[in-house]
């Protein structure tokens, strides 16, 4: 088959799918122009306004919105970001670029997990509830942002601090989560904050056949020592079962030094990947990481590539009328929902961060994570299945009735 072509019995909304994951936006020169286009034809399609932010040059935030009958109150935004992560074509089955669809119905593509299919979901859906007849009392602001792979600094970590963004009158968030293996559902309420950290170690230089002391390679290596047995002998010491949420994680990335075989260089670097949960104590990690460097030598310092400080998280408790909505709906469709830290980033930390509660959610049970992998799928019956999801749990949110700070 050629993987180009849509049987002619293939349901609209998988090929819809299908001709989204073929946009080259992908990094690290996303074809966004091809994107803005794509939503530009679904705006037209769906009958809903489209504005145009540019946060950046080149780097444009689409927003359709569909106003509810109530529009003084808080909206309800459904987040999506157009651009994934590079691949490496040698270690794919397929072009993956083509979204071709195997004889089981997986699609392969960049994006078919990360987060393409939600995009595609939100839009069904909304089509589907606007077909019926439906009207949402909240208005409902479909948003696609640039560069969330990148860290999202040119697009949502921007964005929420400009005037356009507090006019939306944000209530209440759905972003992207994870695809879950299980039966289950997995659902993201927080994240870890990513702290990404260098080390500079200076030292004596010298001979490559000397012995030196107090060199640059020794400092380094105290420091990694201190800081990553530190981490191992946590994790082994506690019976707890933990998600990967949960816990700090501490990874050696980059090392930097030496100019010769034989000269001893008079400064090493070293950098590391910290994702912290918030339940810890971000000043008193930060103390420990001076502590670190005092001990490994003198002079050592750091300094930060990235440091996320903003420990938001967002209620899942039974009483909060967001949460409540959400969950309710989720049980009516007999979906068993895990609760989760997000391990790694997405938009949803700068959202949390300005006060707004946002839940990460992708609905993709049954489904193997393949986010940033090779040979990334989704089923179409999974991703048919999430369409369904968001039509029952969109007009819940949407019907949350007035909060006390809405009266």
């Amino acid at each position: 088959m050629d993987p180009k072509s849509f049987p002619e019995d293939e349901d609209p909304s998988v090929s819809l799918f299908r001709d989204y994951l073929r946009l080259r936006t992908v990094h690290p020169e996303p074809d966004y122009d091809a994107a803005l286009r794509f939503l530009d034809r679904i705006a037209e399609e769906l009958e809903l306004p489209l504005k145009k932010i540019e946060v950046f040059p080149g780097r444009v935030i689409s927003i359709m919105t569909w106003e509810g009958t109530n529009p003084t109150l808080k909206s309800i935004l459904l987040n999506s970001h157009t651009d994934v992560v590079p691949v490496y074509q040698e270690h794919w089955k397929y072009d993956a670029f083509s979204a071709f669809k195997d004889a089981e119905g997986n699609i392969y593509a960049r994006g078919s997990q990360d987060m393409k299919c939600v995009t595609i979901q939100y839009i069904q859906a909304v089509r589907r509830l606007k077909a019926r007849g439906w009207k949402p009392t909240r208005t409902l602001h479909l948003m696609f942002v640039p560069d969330e792979e990148v860290g999202g600094y040119k697009g949502m970590e921007t964005f929420v601090k400009q005037p356009e963004f507090h006019k939306l009158n944000i209530g209440f968030a759905l972003d992207e989560g994870l695809a879950n293996p299980t039966d289950a559902f997995t659902v993201f309420y927080g994240e870890r904050n990513p702290w990404w950290i260098t080390v500079h170690c200076p030292g004596s230089p010298g001979h490559g056949s000397r012995f030196v002391e107090n060199t640059a390679a020794e400092k380094l290596l105290h420091f990694g020592l201190f800081c990553i047995i530190t981490f191992s002998l946590l994790r082994l010491n506690t019976s707890e079962c933990f998600t990967l949420g949960d816990v700090t994680t501490v990874n050696m990335t980059m090392v930097k030094g030496g100019v010769a075989y034989n000269v001893i260089p008079a400064e090493m670097d070293v950098s590391f990947d910290l994702r912290i949960p918030p339940t810890v104590n971000l000043q008193e990690f930060e103390r420990q990481i001076k502590q670190w460097c005092k001990e490994a030598g003198e002079d050592v310092t750091y300094d930060f590539a990235q440091k996320h400080m903003n420990q938001n998280i967002t209620s899942t408790d039974e009483s909060d009328p967001w949460w409540n909505a959400f969950s309710a709906s989720c049980k009516e469709m007999n979906m068993t929902l895990k609760k989760e830290i997000f391990p790694a980033a997405t938009d949803s930390r700068f959202i949390r961060a300005v006060g707004i509660p946002a839940i990460g959610f992708s609905p993709m049970n049954r489904t193997p994570i393949l986010l940033h992998d090779h040979n990334e799928y989704l089923n179409e019956q999974v991703f048919l299945k999430g369409i369904s999801v968001y039509e029952r749990i969109i007009p819940a949110l949407a019907s949350v009735a007035a909060l006390p700070n809405e009266a």
